[in-house]
C-alpha cells in the first residue's frame, strides 16, 4: 500500500466524512446515524484496499459517497419494513446529488450540527456527539478537549446517539436557532482549538467556513461574530507556528484575516451581551495590533483575561492563560502565584500546557516541569517543543 494512498485517504477523511455522513442522515434519517458513520468508514478502507491497485479516481469524493450510499442502500434491502422505500430513498438521494451540484454553499453538515445541539440532548451530549459526527473527532480528541476520561466520552456518545434517533434532521426555525447557538458555536470553538493546538490548518478552516455560515444566518446575534473574528485573528498567526508567541516572524502573519477578524470584531460590538468570545478575540486583537512581542500590551491583556476568569470562574483553561498573561505583565511570582491556585485540579495535571507554564515561570526547576510536560498526553507538534525545550533531538 502505498504511503501517497494513505495520505489522500486520510486527507479526505478529515475533509469528507462529515459532510458524506450528514447527507447520509439527511436522506435515511437521524435515527440511522450509526448507519450512516458505518458505511463511510466502509467506503474509506474500500479506498485503500483498491486504490492502490486501480488508482485514486479522478473524483475520488465521488467515489466515496457512491460506496457509502451503496452500502446503506445494501443493508437496508435486507431490512424488510423498509424495503419499499428503496426507490424513493434513491431518487431523494439522486435530487441531493443534483442539489449539491447546482448550489455548492448547501451545507448538510450545518444541519446536522443543529441537530446535534437539539435543546432536548444534555449540553455536554451536544457538544461531543457533533465533534464525533460532524468533525470525525476520535474519542481521545474529544477527551482531551473536555479534559475527561476517554470511557466517559465513548458512554456520552452512545446515549447521545440514542437520543437523536427520533429528532427530524432539518434546520430549525429561525425562532429556535437562538436557542442552540451557545452549543453550536462551542462546537466550533472546539473543532478549531483542536486544529490550532495540534496545527491542523483543515480544521481551522472548517471552523472558520461554518462560523462563517452561522455568522451569516444569524447576523443579529453578535456573538457568532465575535468568534469569527476570534478564530480569523488567531488563524493569522498559524503559518509562523509552532514557534512560541515571542519568537514568531511577524512579517508571515496573515495580514488579510486580521483585516477580516477585526471587521467582525466590530460587527461583535453592535450588541449589548460581552461573551467570553469577545474578551477572547479582544485579546487575540491586543496580539495583532502590537509591533513586536515586546510592544504587546500586556497590562491590558492581563485585565481581559482577568474579567474572562470572573465569566468563567470554573475553567482550568481560563485561568492558566491568565496565569501566564500576568507573568507577563507582573512577573514571574504572579505567574506562579495563580498557577499554585490550580495545580490541584486533576485535568492542570494532566494538561502539558499546565508543567509547561511551570517550567517558564520557576526557571530554577523548569527541568522538571518539562519532564512533567512530557509525560502527558499532546500533539506531536507540542510535543517537539518540549524536547525543543529539554535538549532532546
Amino acid at each position: 500500500m502505498s504511503e501517497s494512498t494513505n495520505q489522500i485517504v486520510d486527507h479526505l477523511f478529515r475533509h469528507q466524512a462529515g459532510r458524506m455522513v450528514a447527507t447520509l442522515i439527511r436522506i435515511f434519517g437521524a435515527r440511522r446515524l450509526d448507519l450512516a458513520e458505518e458505511v463511510v468508514q466502509d467506503a474509506l478502507l474500500k479506498a485503500l484496499e483498491t486504490w492502490p491497485f486501480t488508482g485514486v479516481p479522478g473524483n475520488p469524493a465521488a467515489w466515496l459517497i457512491q460506496v457509502a450510499k451503496n452500502r446503506a442502500l445494501d443493508r437496508i434491502r435486507r431490512e424488510a419494513r423498509l424495503a419499499e422505500k428503496e426507490a424513493e430513498l434513491r431518487r431523494s438521494f439522486d435530487l441531493a446529488a443534483r442539489e449539491a451540484a447546482q448550489d455548492p454553499l448547501a451545507d448538510d453538515q450545518l444541519s446536522l450540527i443543529f441537530l446535534c445541539c437539539h435543546p432536548e440532548l444534555p449540553p455536554e451530549t451536544q457538544i461531543a456527539l457533533t465533534l464525533k459526527t460532524v468533525a470525525g473527532f476520535s474519542v481521545p480528541e474529544i477527551a482531551r478537549a473536555f479534559l475527561a476520561q476517554e470511557a466517559a466520552i465513548a458512554q456520552r456518545l452512545v446515549r447521545g446517539k440514542r437520543q437523536i434517533r427520533n429528532l427530524r434532521f432539518e434546520m430549525p426555525e429561525e425562532s429556535e436557532l437562538a436557542a442552540r447557538l451557545d452549543a453550536v458555536l462551542a462546537v466550533l470553538y472546539l473543532i478549531f482549538n483542536e486544529g490550532y493546538t495540534s496545527l491542523r490548518p483543515d480544521l481551522c478552516e472548517e471552523a472558520i467556513r461554518l462560523a462563517r455560515m452561522v455568522s451569516g444566518m444569524i447576523s443579529s446575534l453578535p456573538k457568532s461574530h465575535a468568534l469569527l473574528a476570534l478564530f480569523l485573528l488567531q488563524t493569522s498567526r498559524l503559518g509562523s507556528r509552532p514557534h512560541l508567541l515571542p519568537d514568531q516572524d511577524r512579517s508571515l502573519w496573515d495580514r488579510r484575516l486580521i483585516a477580516e477578524g477585526i471587521h467582525h470584531l466590530m460587527l461583535s460590538a453592535s450588541g449589548t451581551e460581552v461573551s467570553a468570545y469577545h474578551l477572547e478575540a479582544e485579546i487575540a486583537a491586543e496580539h495583532a495590533a502590537a509591533a513586536s512581542y515586546e510592544d504587546t500590551n500586556w497590562s491590558h491583556v492581563a485585565e481581559l483575561y482577568d474579567e474572562l476568569y470572573r465569566a468563567q470562574p470554573g475553567s482550568p483553561v481560563v485561568a492558566l492563560n491568565r496565569a501566564i498573561a500576568l507573568a507577563r505583565a507582573r512577573g514571574p511570582d504572579a505567574g506562579r502565584e495563580a498557577l499554585a491556585k490550580i495545580a490541584g485540579d486533576p485535568a492542570m495535571q494532566r494538561s502539558h500546557l499546565f508543567h509547561a507554564a511551570l517550567a517558564e515561570c520557576d526557571p530554577a526547576h523548569a527541568e522538571r516541569h518539562f519532564q512533567d510536560a512530557l509525560a502527558c498526553q499532546c500533539s506531536d507538534a507540542d510535543r517537539q517543543f518540549l524536547e525543543s525545550r529539554l535538549g532532546i533531538r
